[in-house]
């Protein structure tokens, strides 16, 4: 069965998190400053900080900025440094990534396998950090910068996957138009090309270029991802804009299944693809 956004278990569910996860921090933060027993005005300038902008991340109303633990350190102690950078970890994941997109991540951090064939942009996995900013200002409505910087670290944090999950399988298909469209420019995308040839290296990723001229092509009906869980049971992933599918029926599993193994052999394999990467960026 599809399980779409909008739905009562969908993702979209977890729009409530991002202001709970505030309130959060900002309670664990009080506390850790009265057991310190610091007022906030004697707090924040030892944090450098105004009094006013303590107060606000203590209510809840403001985003902790991401190098606050780090500054509580010499003023908190060890102890309690650890305790906001963890909580304050949690908070970023949840405000760097779509709603309707945690779900997903939280099956990606447990998954055996997973797959992914991606025709509009590089895969969020494989994306160099100067590519992923390119992408972000490519965003309407525009992001701020402070929005930016968090959805940077989230998707760093979760590119920890593919280092951090040496037994898990991850199978990408990527359209060479991707790379071919330049998106940020000449050093971006050399940087892109970079990025992908070392993610190719690793063991436990496959890497594969689909060709711009195909006579035929299972793709067409857009971007896919597959995940095989721990119990052996495979989920499916789409997403379109601002909203996602997720398949957990075996027959509509099973044709995306059956979807992304035919793009797998028209897809260029691996030392093609790495071949043509390497033609692109400049090798002769």
């Amino acid at each position: 069965m599809a399980q779409g956004a909008n739905e009562e278990n969908g993702t979209a569910a977890a729009d409530t998190d991002l202001p709970e996860g505030l309130k959060i921090f900002g309670s664990v933060l009080q506390n850790l400053r009265r057991s310190a027993g610091l007022t906030q005005e004697e707090f924040a300038p030892r944090v450098r900080y105004s009094a006013g902008y303590i107060a606000k991340i203590e209510q809840g109303k403001r985003f902790p900025p991401p190098d606050l633990p780090e500054r509580c350190r010499p003023v908190l102690g060890e102890m309690a440094a650890g305790v906001l950078t963890t909580v304050a970890k949690d908070l970023r994941r949840k405000a760097g990534l779509a709603s309707w997109f945690r779900q997903w991540a939280k099956i990606e951090e447990e998954a055996l396998t997973l797959y992914a064939y991606e025709c509009h942009v590089v895969p969020g996995l494989l994306q160099p950090e100067s590519y992923m900013r390119q992408v972000m200002r490519c965003y309407l409505p525009p992001l701020t910068d402070e929005q930016v910087e968090i959805q940077v670290a989230a998707r760093l944090e979760r590119q920890a996957l593919i280092s951090e999950r040496g037994n898990t399988a991850f199978s990408f298909i990527i359209e060479q138009h991707l790379i071919e469209r330049g998106l940020g420019g000449q050093v971006v995308t050399q940087n892109l090309i970079d990025h992908l040839l070392r993610c190719a290296q690793l063991r436990n990723v496959e890497l594969l270029i689909m060709p711009t001229r195909r006579v035929e092509h299972a793709g067409l009906n857009g971007p896919l991802h597959l995940a095989e869980t721990p119990s052996r049971e495979w989920i499916g992933y789409v997403e379109s804009h601002e909203a996602s599918l997720l398949y957990t029926d075996r027959n509509e599993v099973g044709t995306l299944l059956q979807r992304y193994g035919r793009m797998r052999g028209q897809a260029l394999d691996s030392e093609a693809s790495m071949s043509l990467l390497e033609r692109m960026r400049g090798a002769p």
